[in-house]
């Protein structure tokens, strides 16, 4: 099989997984902020918590990416949210440190830390606002 088969889509792909890793944060910051999807493991979180924060985050800067506005910066946000979440949120869990996300659940936290930052290195890609406002320009 040709390991190039895909190349002549890279900026599409890039633009696809800048949407998808928007859409699932944001779905995170939805469930934090307006409690949707009812019965979620969020139902009791208040807004002027460092839960509620990083849901608000989730949610303006998910959307941002969703769509592709200001990505490099929503995506390096995004991405520091995250490693912060997983220090903050998972390596403790147990009451000493866990270096493994395994063990402390922070799996989802640590790939979107990276997967942010890549982002935030690659760009948003041709499907964006941030692409559509460099054409006008």
């Amino acid at each position: 099989m040709n390991e190039d088969f895909l190349a002549p889509y890279r900026p599409q792909l890039l633009s696809l997984f800048r949407i998808m890793t928007g859409l699932l944060l944001f779905q995170f910051g939805v469930a934090k902020i307006l409690k949707f999807p009812p019965g979620t493991m969020f139902d009791k979180v208040e807004l002027m918590s460092l839960i509620g924060a990083a849901g608000t985050i989730e949610l303006v800067f998910g959307a941002l990416l969703m769509v592709g506005l200001f990505s490099r910066i929503a995506a390096f946000i995004l991405s520091g949210e995250m490693a912060f979440a997983y220090f903050m949120g998972h390596m403790f869990k147990t009451g000493t440190p866990v270096w493994h996300p395994l063990f402390s659940g922070g799996t989802a936290a640590a790939l979107f830390c990276f997967a942010c930052l890549y982002l935030a290195a690659a760009g948003p890609g041709p499907w964006s606002v941030d692409a559509m406002m460099r054409k006008r320009a």
